[in-house]
Order: structure tokens, then C-alpha cells, then sequence
């Protein structure tokens, strides 16, 4: 989320826009991949220190660990009603180079105000020509889709239905995406207030019930628009908050009450840093935000759950907005959301406006949130921005991303050793693949090995796109080989391979796995029969992803494998893949993440409850009971932590110790023993977070697994 200082930072940013700090067009800048002497020539030759000591980083991509498919919404910005730039063709134009898919509208915070019948957004700023025709004949110009805020903080359903009504049944825009209001957490109810909310209720269930109207009125009109709902992004406040009278979370209460209702979440992520270098590592979180998201989503939806989606509407990197910190942080952050399945990521936003301007990295940083400069000068007069419409850096990250993948493509796991270089791929269906390399170092190059599973690239020299610091635009050429590149620092490098052969015939891919009967150590995995192709099928292999390795689990001719020797509480993707008779193999199926839990019957159990969550830290509750028929006189209780993020800051009711990210309870002088047959003792402790708050999966006592809940 952004603070509320941000928000009022914001509303002054639209009146400074409306002073005039948007007045005029300018021609668009060329093409965001057009060839660049000057970047040609970082390519070839980095005018920079490499690594030194250090042997090539070790890239791996592996097409048989398999992750999401790109939506043909996946590539979004927002656009909002203070920006007089909003319908200019010369905006639509920069829009479409990037290969930019969704547009959101009408501007975050301001949805909340906006009414779409008179263009109207009371005590805010409106420019003219934002009306939301114009908006549309942007987004068409641009060739994406819409995805509408309906004004919830000061609208009605009737109001939005009515949006609907024109949108799709009057203009026969076939608008599908709707959000139901913006950040309405910030209503009030947990304390900060930035968000307009008129309702006497602005509780997550006032919320919830309202959505279940708006989404009845909306789709009475049109039945076929997806609706969605604001839930708060794990580690973003006030997610794990419960406030006073509520009996639940925001998003608890929100799927329980609207999950039958809705078609898709909607989160905003905005992480951070204290730099640089911290904001570049804030990515590392989203594999595990949007594991919780879904398993929230499948705890709390009801019987819908499987059908909805996750959007993710507004972010934007904390540090270096304009230089290539925001470029390097999108890359990264479209991309791992892209692999976890999110079908759109929004940047925030086309045009901002001047904030804190500073020096990174030896460029100008504006502190503003657009992609494209809006020509603001400083309050003081003395730092102006580029011309009007100028891009920024992570414009061109945009640009990158957009050539990078494509609606349809498969998005594989791609990793490397080394922490300031990051990696990503996608297959297409053409055979091409397309492998996305991150350099996170400001003042080193790295030569990189990359090693290809499942995969053999032509021997030609692959198509190399290379976006460097300070650079104005995208360069591109053929050069190194398909293993063997040299990224610039601080850069982005996109490869496009060809392979050395396309098969025809081969098998088609299995569906989408399931996983029934899972318990501590096994899991049965269900698939959908894949189509055979120019050979009969043989058998299906199922692989666990482990880091970039495919382990496989095993294999079998029908189209269900259970699986053994499975480690208690811990989180397991898998991929199936088909194998027909003459060895040809298929596309690896889309992926599977299921968690084991813990023994049915064991001879300790323990219950753990969070029962008081700040957003930043917990007190938690374990009851240690010993269901065994041997007292325990003295006993060990340990667990780990999912993530390094998470800490335990002081226990009581035993003695406490964490090394790395485990931690042990012993008891201690006056600790009762544990009596046979259901002997218990409370102990307890205080956590901190600071990313996404996984919860513990397995506990053992004196070396046993216990049963938990």
C-alpha cells in the first residue's frame, strides 16, 4: 500500500498537474526496442569492472518445471482522471510500443470519488478530456483491455451498474474487468484514513456484503464481466490485523462473505527499501505473499474458490523510481507475480509528477511514479523534469517485459547462483524461448554459463536485448552464444533462442493436476489425459520442483500417481509430463503447489495460535500436549520458520533460542512435566515479519513429529 503521506503527496501532485504541468504534447519517443549505437556498444564491451575472483555465474533454466501461462492481460499500467495526458495519441503510441495489455482507470484513491456520468471526482481534480470515451478510444488505440474501478466510497451499485450498462450494453465496449472500490482497508476502520468510504459501515464485512451487491447489479446487467474484490497483500499492512468488533481479518471476512460472489482479488504492492539495494531484494517475497493469497483464497472462498483469480493492480518500487532501480524492481516483480499466476500486474502509473529528487547510481531521479515524465519542475524552481512524455526507466523495463513474453507463452523455472543476478524464461510455442537475466550490481559485470534442461538451443547467435543504467533506449543485436553472455551492471538482458530442432508429433501436455489424500508423507496426484500425437502414449512423469532441478516422484500409464516418502509440513510443486512411444515428450503440465501436514496420531500434538497480529509482529499461543503413554520429564520443542524474514523476539513459559531460522523452546526450572495420556503446558513467544508471514509447518517434541493444529 502506499502511506498516507504518499496519498497527500498524490492529491498535490494532481494540483500541480492541473496548474498546468501537463499542458501540451509532445511527438513520442521512437520505439522503446529500436536499436542503439551506444547501448550496442555496452553490450559488446561493459564499461565496467568485472566480478573479480569469481567464475561465471551458473544459470539454469529448466523447461520441464513448468509455471504459469501469460494472460493477454498480463503487462498493465494505471491511468488516472488528473492526467490531461490520459487520451493523447502521443501517450496511446508510447503505450503500444511497450506492448502494454491492461489500462486501470479512473486512478487509484480517486475511484473512490469519481463518477463516470459527469466526470466528476468531488474535492479532487479532474482534467478535461478524461472522460472515460476518451479513455476508451486510448485503450483501444493501444490494443489493451480495461479494468474499471467502480466507485465504491462514494458511489452505489445502481451507480456502477449503470457504468456497466454503458460501457458494454449502450457502447459495446465489452469492458470485463470491474473492481469493486480501491484500498478500502484505508477507510478508517483499522485507524489511518485515505480512502473515501460514505457507509456507516466500513467494516471487512459492511465491505464484503456491499460487494456481494454491487457484484448482483452489475452482472444482472452483463453476466459475463469478472468483478473483484480489495484484499490486503501479506506483509502490507493491515493484513493480519483484526480490529476492534471484528472477528476476523479484512480478507477472512472478505472471501467468507464474498467469495461466491467475485471472480478475481485484487492486491496493491508497494515494498519499499531504505535503498537500492534492499528494494531490489523486496521481489524475493512475492513466492511466498502469493502462496498465502491462495491458500487464504482456498481456506475461506467456499466452493468458488477454484475459479478466482489474482490481480494485482497497483505497484511500484520505494527507492530510485525513474533510474534503474524501478526498471531493474519491475523487471523482477512483473515477472515472479507473471510465474505465480497473477494474470495482470499494473504499474502505478503513467504520469505522477516531481517528488524527491535525488542522484542514483550517477542519474537523476525525479521521485516520480510515472513511467513517462509530466514536465513538473520542483517546488523551489530548481530541478525540472525531462520534456513531456520523456520515458523513465522502467518504461523501458516495461518495453523489455512486453518483448520478453507473450499471451500464451510458458513461463519455466529459471534460477542462478549468485544473489544479485536473477532469472527468468518463457517457451513459446513456436519452439522459441525467451530467458530474462537481472543484474543487480551497480558497479559490476558478470559473465554467465547458462545451462538449458529439457532444451537444446540452434548454434546461432542468439537475438540479445540489453537495457543498461542511464540508457534511452533499448539495444539490440546478436551476439555471445545461447550459454555464454556478459551482463553490464545494473542491467536487463533478454535473450531469444531458437531451437535446434522442432519436433513434429510430439504428445500434448496433461491438464491441470490436483492433489487428493494428502497427509504427512503422501499425495495422490490426479491429472487430465493428454492428447497423444504422432505416437501412442507411454506413461506420464510426474517431477517435483526443487529450485531449478526437476526430481521425479514417478511415473505411470494412467492419470494418477500417489507419491511417498513425503516430508511433513512443507510445500511441494509438481509438473506431469507426457512420454509417448518413441520417446518424444510433451510441454510439462501447468503447475501444482500443495503443503503436507502432519501425522495423523502421533504421541505429542500441538495447537499454535496467533492471538494478536500488528502487522509487523504477533504474539503466539502453543499448548504442548503429550498423547503418548510415557510421561515426559523435560522436553525440546522445535520448529522453523519459513522464511528469514521472521523472527521470534522473546518467549515466556520456557527458554528460548533461534539459530538461523530455527527455533527451540526447552522447558525450564518450573516448567511442569508432560504427563502420559494428555499432560499440557502453555508456552508462548513474541514474532516479528517483515515480508510475508508464513506459518510454521510442523513442530517436534524431543525429536517426534507431533500432530498440529
Amino acid at each position: 500500500m502506499r502511506t498516507p503521506a504518499h496519498r497527500r503527496a498524490c492529491l498535490a501532485t494532481a494540483a500541480l498537474l492541473a496548474a498546468g504541468g501537463l499542458a501540451g504534447i509532445l511527438e513520442p519517443a521512437a520505439h522503446a526496442a529500436a536499436p542503439d549505437p551506444a547501448a550496442h556498444a555496452a553490450i559488446a564491451n561493459p564499461a565496467a569492472h568485472t566480478a573479480a575472483g569469481t567464475a561465471p555465474v551458473a544459470v539454469t533454466v529448466n523447461t520441464r518445471a513448468a509455471l504459469a501461462t501469460v494472460a493477454d492481460t498480463a503487462l498493465g499500467v494505471n491511468d488516472a482522471v488528473w492526467d490531461s495526458q490520459l487520451g493523447t495519441t502521443g501517450v496511446s503510441d508510447l503505450l503500444k510500443s511497450a506492448g502494454v495489455q491492461m489500462i486501470r482507470y479512473p486512478g487509484g484513491s480517486y475511484a473512490d470519488i469519481y463518477h463516470w456520468q459527469d466526470n466528476t471526482a468531488p474535492g479532487g481534480y479532474v482534467a478535461p478530456d478524461t472522460d472515460f470515451d476518451t479513455f476508451m478510444g486510448s485503450v483501444r488505440r493501444v490494443g489493451a483491455q480495461p479494468i474499471i474501478i467502480a466507485n465504491y466510497g462514494t458511489g452505489s451499485p445502481a451507480e456502477a451498474a449503470g457504468w456497466v450498462r454503458y460501457a458494454n450494453v449502450t457502447k459495446g465496449y465489452g469492458a470485463k474487468y470491474w473492481e469493486i472500490g480501491n484500498e478500502l482497508y484505508g477507510n478508517g476502520h483499522y485507524g489511518s484514513a485515505w480512502e473515501a468510504d460514505n457507509h456507516a459501515d466500513k467494516s471487512p464485512t459492511g465491505y464484503a456484503n456491499q460487494v456481494v451487491a454491487y457484484a448482483n447489479a452489475m452482472k444482472a446487467v452483463d453476466p459475463t464481466i469478472k468483478v473483484g474484490a480489495v484484499l490486503t497483500t501479506p506483509a502490507g499492512w493491515p493484513d493480519g490485523v483484526v480490529a476492534a468488533g471484528d472477528s476476523s481479518t479484512w480478507n477472512q471476512t472478505v472471501l467468507s462473505i464474498a467469495g461466491p460472489s467475485i471472480d478475481f482479488v485484487i492486491l496493491h504492492w508497494y515494498p519499499g527499501g531504505s535503498n537500492a539495494a534492499d528494494a531490489l531484494t523486496k521481489p524475493n517475497q512475492l513466492n511466498d505473499a502469493l502462496y498465502l493469497v491462495r491458500d487464504q483464497i482456498a481456506r475461506y472462498a467456499g466452493p468458488n474458490a477454484r475459479n478466482i483469480g489474482i490481480s494485482l493492480t497497483e505497484t511500484n518500487t520505494g527507492y530510485g523510481e525513474d533510474t534503474q532501480p524501478g526498471a531493474l524492481f519491475a523487471a523482477d516483480t512483473y515477472a515472479d507475480l507473471w510465474e505465480n499466476g497473477v494474470f495482470t500486474v499494473d504499474w502505478w502509473d503513467v504520469h505522477n509528477g516531481i517528488g524527491n529528487v535525488s542522484t542514483v547510481e550517477g542519474q537523476t531521479d525525479y521521485g516520480d511514479f510515472g513511467l513517462l515524465s509530466s514536465a513538473t519542475c520542483a517546488a523551489d524552481g530548481t530541478t525540472c523534469e525531462p520534456p513531456m512524455n520523456t520515458p523513465f526507466a522502467p518504461y523501458y523495463a516495461l518495453s523489455m517485459l512486453g518483448t520478453f513474453a507473450h499471451p500464451g507463452d510458458q513461463l519455466i523455472r529459471a534460477g542462478t547462483d549468485q544473489p544479485l543476478v536473477s532469472a527468468h524464461a518463457a517457451r513459446r510455442r513456436n519452439g522459441d524461448l525467451a530467458v530474462l537475466l537481472v543484474n543487480k550490481d551497480p558497479a559490476n559485470s558478470y559473465p554467465v554459463a547458462i545451462d538449458y534442461a529439457g532444451y537444446t538451443p540452434s548454434g546461432a547467435a542468439p537475438t540479445v536485448y540489453s537495457f543498461t543504467n542511464g540508457a534511452t533506449a533499448i539495444a539490440s543485436a546478436q551476439t555471445g552464444t545461447a550459454t555464454a553472455q556478459t551482463l553490464p551492471p545494473y542491467s536487463l538482458t533478454l535473450l531469444v533462442l531458437h531451437p535446434s530442432a522442432v519436433r513434429a508429433g510430439a504428445p500434448g501436455a496433461p491438464g491441470i493436476p490436483v492433489a487428493g489424500a494428502v497427509s504427512d508423507r503422501t499425495a495422490t496426484i490426479t491429472w487430465p489425459a493428454a492428447t497423444a500425437g504422432g505416437h501412442p502414449i507411454a506413461k506420464y512423469e510426474v517431477y517435483r520442483q526443487n529450485g531449478t532441478t526437476s526430481e521425479e516422484l514417478g511415473e505411470t500409464s494412467g492419470t494418477s500417481l500417489t507419491v511417498y516418502n513425503l516430508n511433513p509440513g512443507t510445500r511441494y510443486t509438481v509438473n506431469v509430463l507426457t512420454r509417448d512411444t518413441s520417446g518424444a515428450v510433451s510441454w510439462a503440465s501447468p503447475p501444482l503447489t500443495f503443503a503436507t501436514g502432519t501425522p495423523a496420531t502421533s504421541t505429542c500434538a500441538v495447537h499454535y495460535v496467533d492471538t494478536g497480529d500488528w502487522g509487523s509482529g504477533y504474539v503466539a499461543s502453543v499448548d504442548i500436549t503429550n498423547t503418548g503413554t510415557i510421561p515426559i520429564n523435560g522436553w525440546t520443542l522445535t520448529f522453523s520458520w519459513p522464511t528469514s524474514l521472521q523472527s521470534m523476539n522473546g518467549g515466556w513459559n520456557g527458554t528460548w533460542t533461534q539459530t538461523g531460522t530455527t527455533v527451540t523452546v526447552t522447558s525450564a526450572g518450573g516448567t511442569p512435566n508432560l504427563a502420559a495420556g494428555g499432560g499440557t503446558t502453555n508456552v508462548g513467544f513474541v514474532a516479528g515479519y517483515t515480508g510475508p508471514n508464513v506459518p510454521p509447518g510442523v513442530f517436534t517434541l524431543n525429536g517426534t513429529v507431533c500432530t498440529s493444529s
